[in-house]
C-alpha cells in the first residue's frame, strides 16, 4: 500500500537521513512524550472539572450539580474518540500518516487553548456551556487520531522474554502528565487570590498544554517516519483499515480487549478524578493540599508501573492483569473508608491505590492485541483502546460521584468492584479466544 508523503514528513526524515536507522530506546522516548502530551491535556481538563467549571460554567446550580454537569461534559470526550478514530483512519489512508498526526494534534492544541479562552456564564449566559461542551468534543475527536500503534507493537515486537517491559514504556505518559498537571494546579491555587485564580490563573495550565502538544508533534513524527516504522506499515502491522471492516472481522476481540482492563480504567479515575471531586465538595481541606498529595502519590505509580514490566515477564501480562483485578476487588472493600479518614487516610488511599493502577495500567495496553491479524491490528487496537476508555473510564466520574452523593462513600467502593469482575470475565473469554485460535 503506497502511503503518501506530506512535506512535513519530508521534513522529518532529513532528520534522520544522515544516521540511518533510530535507536529503539529514542523510539520508546517518543512514545512517552506523545502519551504524557495526551495525559496532560487529559488531567489539566479533569481538575479543572473539579475546581473551575462547576463555578465558571455552571455558577446557577448548587456546587455538587455543577460537577455532576462538569463530568457529563468530561464524559463527551470518550464518547466522541471512537468518531476521531473512524475519520482520521481515512485521513491515514488517503493521506499518509503525518498528516493525520499534524492534523490530530494540531486539533488538540486548538481545543485545548480555545478552552483558556472560556468566558464565564455570567458574561455569554448557558452559550458557554455549549462552547465547553463543544470543546470538549473537539479533544476527544483528536485523541481518536493521536493513535500511533506503537504501544501495542511495543509489546508483540519485542524480544523474547522483555513483552511486559515494551508494553510498559507507552504508560509512563500517565503519571508523569499527572504530576506535572497537580503540581502547576496547585501552584496556582496557592500562590494566587480567589479571584484570581478563577479570573486568569486557572487558564495557563491550557496554555503550557498547547505548548506541550507542539512538542509532541515533532516527537510522534520523529518516530514516524524511521525506517523501523516504515518497514512496520508495510508488512501491514501498521497498516490502516476501514473501521466498519474492522469491527466485521475482529469484532469479538476488539470487545473482549475493550472490557479485559476495566478494573484498571476504573481505578483510574477513582484515584486521579473522583476523589479531588469528593474532598473539594465534602471536606474542609484546600484543594492545594490534595493535588499535592496526589502529585506525590503519582511518582509511586510511576514506579509501579516500571515494577509492572518486571513482574509481567515473570508470571505474564495476563497473570498479572488477573491479579490486579483481584487486588483492586479486595481494595475496593476498604477504599471507601481510607478515603473518609483524614489527610491520613486520603494520604494512605492515595499511595495504595496508585500503587494498584501503577501496576495493573503499566500492562493495560494492547492485552489481546496479538490475537488480531497483522492487517487490522493497528485499527482494531485502536478502536479497543477508544472503547476501553469510554466503559471503564468515561463515566467514572460521574457514577462514582452520583452514587457516593446518594448512597455515601461505600457505593464508589461498589463501582469499582463492579469494574474488576468485569475484567476478570473479559480475561476468561480472552483464554478461550486464545485457544480457540492457537495463540
Amino acid at each position: 500500500m503506497a502511503t503518501p508523503v506530506t512535506q512535513i514528513e519530508q521534513d522529518a526524515r532529513e532528520i534522520h537521513a544522515h544516521r540511518g536507522d533510530v535507536d529503539p530506546g529514542e523510539i520508546a522516548v517518543g512514545v512517552v512524550i506523545g502519551r504524557a502530551s495526551e495525559f496532560f491535556d487529559f488531567f489539566v481538563y479533569a481538575i479543572a472539572s473539579v475546581v473551575v467549571f462547576p463555578k465558571l460554567v455552571f455558577p446557577f446550580v448548587d456546587p455538587l450539580t455543577g460537577t455532576l454537569y462538569s463530568f457529563a461534559i468530561f464524559a463527551l470526550a470518550f464518547i466522541a474518540r471512537p468518531f476521531g478514530t473512524t475519520l482520521f483512519m481515512a485521513i491515514d489512508r488517503h493521506h499518509g500518516r503525518g498528516a493525520k498526526l499534524a492534523a490530530a494534534l494540531f486539533l488538540l492544541g486548538t481545543s485545548t487553548v480555545a478552552i483558556a479562552f472560556l468566558p464565564s456564564y455570567d458574561t455569554i449566559g448557558a452559550a458557554v456551556i455549549w462552547l465547553l461542551a463543544v470543546f470538549r468534543i473537539g479533544q476527544g475527536v483528536a485523541w481518536g487520531g493521536t493513535w500511533d500503534g506503537l504501544a501495542p507493537l511495543l509489546a508483540i515486537n519485542a524480544p523474547a522474554g522483555r513483552r511486559g517491559w515494551y508494553a510498559m514504556l507507552p504508560q509512563l505518559g500517565a503519571p508523569i502528565g499527572l504530576i506535572i498537571a497537580s503540581a502547576l494546579f496547585a501552584f496556582f491555587l496557592g500562590n494566587l487570590s480567589a479571584a484570581d485564580f478563577y479570573d486568569w490563573g486557572w487558564r495557563y495550565p491550557f496554555f503550557v498544554a498547547f505548548a506541550i502538544n507542539v512538542v509532541a508533534l515533532f516527537a510522534r513524527l520523529r518516530m514516524a517516519v524511521t525506517p523501523q516504522y516504515a518497514r512496520l506499515f508495510e508488512s501491514g502491522d501498521l497498516e490502516p483499515q476501514k473501521v466498519s471492516e474492522t469491527l466485521r472481522v475482529e469484532g469479538r476481540g476488539i470487545l473482549i480487549g475493550a472490557f479485559a482492563p476495566l478494573a484498571t480504567f476504573a481505578l483510574f479515575h477513582m484515584v486521579t478524578v473522583f476523589p479531588l471531586s469528593w474532598v473539594f465538595l465534602f471536606t474542609s481541606e484546600r484543594p492545594t493540599r490534595f493535588l499535592l498529595i496526589e502529585a506525590l502519590a503519582a511518582f509511586c505509580g510511576l514506579a509501579a508501573v516500571l515494577v509492572s514490566g518486571t513482574i509481567a515477564d515473570r508470571v505474564g501480562r495476563r497473570a498479572l492483569l488477573g491479579g490486579s483485578a483481584v487486588a483492586i476487588a479486595a481494595f475496593s472493600g476498604f477504599a471507601p473508608q481510607l478515603l473518609a479518614g483524614g489527610v491520613v487516610g486520603e494520604a494512605l488511599f492515595m499511595v495504595l491505590a496508585f500503587t494498584l493502577l501503577g501496576i495493573s495500567f503499566g500492562q493495560s495496553s494492547g492485552v489481546v492485541a496479538s490475537h488480531f491479524a497483522p492487517k487490522y491490528r493497528y485499527t482494531a487496537s485502536a478502536l479497543t483502546n477508544d472503547l476501553a476508555w469510554l466503559f471503564g473510564a468515561g463515566f467514572a466520574p460521574l457514577a462514582a460521584l452520583l452514587l457516593s452523593s446518594h448512597f455515601g462513600l461505600l457505593a464508589s467502593g461498589a463501582y469499582l468492584l463492579s469494574g474488576a469482575i468485569c475484567t476478570l470475565v473479559a480475561l476468561r473469554f480472552d483464554r478461550r479466544l486464545e485457544l480457540a485460535t492457537g495463540g
